[in-house]
């Protein structure tokens, strides 16, 4: 039984929190939804047959193309179908924006790109929340985002907000949870990933340079409370029966 990470860019692995999970004792199936067909071993899924819950990771892709990406289109199924039955599903970015949609909430264009650090306020409901015990209350997180959440799910809590953006991390349901922060990068896969968002820091009023300017005053606090994030998934999400056996 395997917790599946789908993955929808070269860059966009699960970093940090594919290591936290491994370390955990979890067993990680990596699909390519973008370039396998639905149903493949690399592929979205057909079923939930030992599947013991769902990564969606980020990507260069919008909900709103979803109409002409079948894959997408299953996925939103998969949520759907792992939700119902309870078992863990955890969003970034992309991936955050597609559980909100597939469980009824509204995702769209932002006002402006979001890319770089921007500072990340739990609430008073995210403050007594465990999936985000031991995390500052107001700290630095990577964002790369061309759309937001415009609404969260029916019955969905937020937990944490940010400058422009409403609906950072939220809850819905028991173990679906979505965070539309990056909080998976290690310093390379950030730095890969701001070069890749190049195109949008026009938009979102910001330099390469003062992205990188940012990455090295705030990345060791990112990296920490990151981590702890990380862990939090891993002890509160994934009940301990289903680790691999030593």
């Amino acid at each position: 039984m395997s917790i599946i990470i789908l993955q929808h860019s070269d860059i966009g692995g699960p970093g940090r929190l594919g290591a936290c999970l491994r370390d955990h004792g979890f067993a990680l199936d990596h699909r390519r939804p973008d370039k396998h067909p639905v149903g493949s071993a690399l592929g979205v899924p057909a079923d939930l047959d030992n599947v013991h819950g769902l990564v969606i990771l980020g990507g260069p892709q919008n909900v709103s193309d979803a109409p002409g990406l079948p894959w997408m289109q299953a996925e939103f199924d998969l949520v759907r179908k792992a939700h119902a039955a309870q078992l863990p599903v955890v969003g970034i970015c992309l991936g955050a924006q597609l559980i909100a949609h597939a469980l009824g909430g509204q995702v769209g264009p932002r006002e402006k790109p979001a890319v770089g650090f921007y500072d990340m306020q739990i609430n008073t409901t995210g403050q007594t929340d465990p999936i985000l015990a031991g995390v500052a209350w107001n700290s630095p997180q990577v964002f790369s985002c061309g759309q937001e959440i415009k609404q969260t799910p029916p019955g969905a809590v937020t937990l944490a907000s940010g400058a422009g953006t409403k609906h950072v991390v939220f809850r819905a349901g028991v173990r679906t949870l979505g965070y539309l922060c990056h909080f998976e990068c290690d310093r390379p896969m950030l730095d890969a990933l701001m070069a890749a968002s190049k195109g949008d820091m026009p938009g979102a009023g910001i330099t390469p340079g003062e992205i990188t300017a940012q990455a090295d005053q705030q990345y060791q606090t990112y990296a920490r409370l990151s981590d702890r994030m990380c862990v939090n998934v891993a002890t509160l999400c994934f009940p301990v029966t289903k680790r691999m056996s030593a």
